[in-house]
């Protein structure tokens, strides 16, 4: 009796990967149960009933055996709509990660006289540029921050002088540092690098006092980035690029077929239209928590609180943060810490502002522990 054919041998599987995923982590939020969490900068649940209502609503409403609009055509109506921008000058997806992802996948022709792809970005900020960047195999530079978390410009015009990045992502408001960057030198800037795209991120645009929207009409080559995650409808994930018609209609072709779901597509209509109202109110009872706070936490001894202009304040105590993060998390209350990464991030916290009564509770539990 012949022998069965022997099974051929396995895929040789580390052999294909990457070689830069070995230095990344996948992205994974804190676990565990928390009475508290303000470690995300997820707006505090502050809808009505009368708005929950309608959208449980139009919900019922969704054809489920259907898939969603292709074109995406009411959200940009209604985002356009929302920025002050023409429906053909935008793009959605799936938040503020998946425009990244189209960006770097589309604008991944190496310049003249480099063999990689280069993005410009600082640090510390929004972690998904430097990983979206590193998992495609382009080189990330990051510029530090000066001390007073703004744009280091001197550093910025050394870095593109040495190197012509297709992109530079700079958010402002800037995450975790919760403040805007100064106008004047993203300016200078932008002019420094008139063949890359800048694109600034404004995912707490709504808390803060300005926008960026003049500097996307006065220079061809910026684009702006701005989601729905931060004012209360997290859940969906919808997030939207401001640029050129002729550029969104190139990323385009990068987007999947049907990425956003159907009822992200109507409920975020909803939410932005007849549902605006909602937001504002959102807007107002965060930045009110956040003056409130701030405050407090200023008369503290020792305490340093960055000026913020988003829904979260950047904290600093002579205590180390991961003792603090520690211990807030014995309390059932979780916040952000950034202390593994050393350095002058290795006694800042990152606090989401939330409800009047979770405010009080990390304030009172806070005072305790860095006294």
């Amino acid at each position: 009796m012949a022998s069965p054919p022997k099974s051929p041998p396995g895929l040789p599987f580390s052999e294909v990967l990457r070689p830069e995923l070995a230095e990344l982590s996948a992205y994974a939020p804190h676990a565990g149960q928390f009475a508290i969490r303000l470690d995300a900068n997820e707006a505090p649940p502050l809808l009505s009933a009368a708005a929950r209502s309608r959208l449980a609503a139009v919900a019922a409403e969704a054809a489920f055996n259907r898939y969603p609009d292709a074109g995406l055509e009411k959200l940009r109506e209604g985002l356009a709509a929302r920025s002050g921008v023409t429906p053909a000058e935008i793009l959605p997806g799936v938040g503020s990660d998946e425009i990244i992802t189209l960006l770097l996948t589309a604008l991944s022709q190496p310049r003249r006289g480099s063999d990689t792809v280069q993005l410009l970005t600082t640090t510390p900020t929004f972690v998904m540029y430097r990983m979206s960047a590193k998992v495609r195999g382009q080189r990330v530079l990051e510029v530090p921050l000066d001390e007073h978390w703004d744009l280091a410009e001197t550093a910025m015009l050394s870095a593109l002088r040495i190197a012509e990045p297709s992109l530079i992502f700079i958010a402002s408001p800037n995450n975790p540092t919760s403040n805007q960057v100064s106008r004047e030198r993203l300016a200078r800037v932008i002019e420094a690098a008139p063949r890359s795209l800048v694109v600034i991120d404004e995912a707490y645009v709504d808390y803060s006092a300005e926008n960026q929207l003049e500097l996307y009409e006065r220079y061809e080559n910026v684009a702006i980035l701005r989601t729905l995650s931060k004012i209360g409808f997290a859940a969906l994930r919808v997030g939207w690029l401001i640029a050129r018609p002729e550029a969104t209609r190139e990323l385009d072709k990068v987007r999947l077929p049907y990425n956003l779901p159907t009822l992200s597509q109507t409920l975020g209509v909803l939410a932005v239209t007849e549902l605006a109202s909602e937001i504002d109110e959102t807007v107002r009872a965060v930045v009110r928590e956040r003056v409130r706070l701030a405050e407090r936490l200023a008369e503290l001894p020792n305490v340093v609180v960055t000026p913020s202009q988003a829904n979260f304040l950047w904290l600093r105590a002579e205590r180390p943060a991961g003792e603090l993060f520690e211990a807030l998390s014995a309390r059932g209350i979780l916040v952000r810490s950034f202390h593994s990464r050393g350095g002058r991030l290795a006694n800042q916290l990152r606090v989401t502002i939330g409800t009047p009564q979770e405010n009080d509770a990390f304030f009172d539990a806070y005072r305790t522990l860095v006294r």
